[in-house]
């Protein structure tokens, strides 16, 4: 089984998006440029809309409805293009806001749901975090970008979050590759920490913590590190921005996914050991 890049879903629904729009300019009877002089823009806009490589503003789509005679679809067409718009959400205007606001973002999707399940090939999953390593890891973003300094604010926010695994009737099933444990993202003291986290919250009665081996026998190799929530959505973080999956058989595919990567991962002693083993290789 194989996952589709997660950027897909974004570029699949602004693609149908610029095809419902081609599609209006057609039943109108009327070519591109002929729009572009109704619309009063260049014809490369209306080139570049209709192909799926701009993404039309509300404004737009009135304009280009208004020019075909059919703004009976302008409500349903802007409905689609702000779904577009919360797939593909870039981290660089979150961070204009600052960290804390992107910590806080999160708040309102957390408290809903119900069941959480994450995978993580890269870092250990963030309502897990300490503080010191959760600072080592929101620190590059800060460096990265204009973020607003608010690292302290930010990281109180993130530790308040994750008070959600010990509160309310929230489940969490998490499964992390073994390579996770052994990243070094802070300096020993907070690896170490962080580690020693993890040996205390896989005993908590809500939350199962797998581990994949480096030396298990695969029948799914990694994959990019994903969250489902309660069978409904689906955030992956990129590089520049976040995807979310809300397409019922996509989503299913990550839960389809999950399942196969959970057949991998060992659980409670043996977790246990890999962890204190890695505590360990930190010397």
């Amino acid at each position: 089984m194989s996952l589709s890049p997660p950027s897909t879903s974004a570029q699949a629904a602004r693609k149908a998006l610029a095809d419902r729009l081609k599609g209006i300019r057609k039943d109108a009877g009327i070519n591109g440029r002929e729009l572009s002089v109704r619309c009063g823009w260049h014809p490369s806009k209306t080139s570049r809309i209709q192909d799926g490589q701009a993404a039309p503003s509300e404004a737009d789509i009135r304009a280009w409805c208004a020019a075909c005679g059919a703004t009976d679809q302008v409500d349903d067409l802007i409905s689609a293009s702000r779904a577009v718009e919360s797939m593909y959400v870039e981290w660089r205007r979150l961070r204009t806001a600052g960290l804390r606001n992107l910590q806080h973002s999160y708040a309102k999707l957390y408290e809903e749901t119900r069941a959480f399940r994450f995978y993580t090939s890269d870092v250990i999953p963030g309502v897990l975090q300490t503080a010191p390593y959760a600072t080592a890891i929101m620190s590059r973003f800060a460096d990265a970008s204009r973020t607003p300094d608010d690292m302290e604010r930010a990281i109180a926010t993130k530790m308040e979050r994750a008070q959600v695994i010990h509160t309310g009737d929230h489940r969490f099933a998490f499964v992390v590759e073994e390579s996770v444990l052994r990243y070094r993202l802070g300096d020993t003291e907070a690896m170490a920490g962080q580690l020693g986290h993890l040996l205390a919250v896989i005993s908590l009665p809500r939350v199962s913590l797998g581990i994949i081996p480096f030396t298990a026998e695969r029948s799914m190799w990694p994959v990019e590190s994903f969250r489902v929530y309660d069978d409904r959505r689906v955030q992956v973080e990129l590089v520049t921005a976040a995807v979310n999956v809300t397409t019922p058989s996509e989503v299913h595919e990550y839960v389809r996914t999950f399942t196969d990567l959970q057949a991998h991962a060992v659980y409670g002693r043996e977790a246990r050991a890999l962890i204190t083993a890695a505590i360990e290789a930190l010397g």
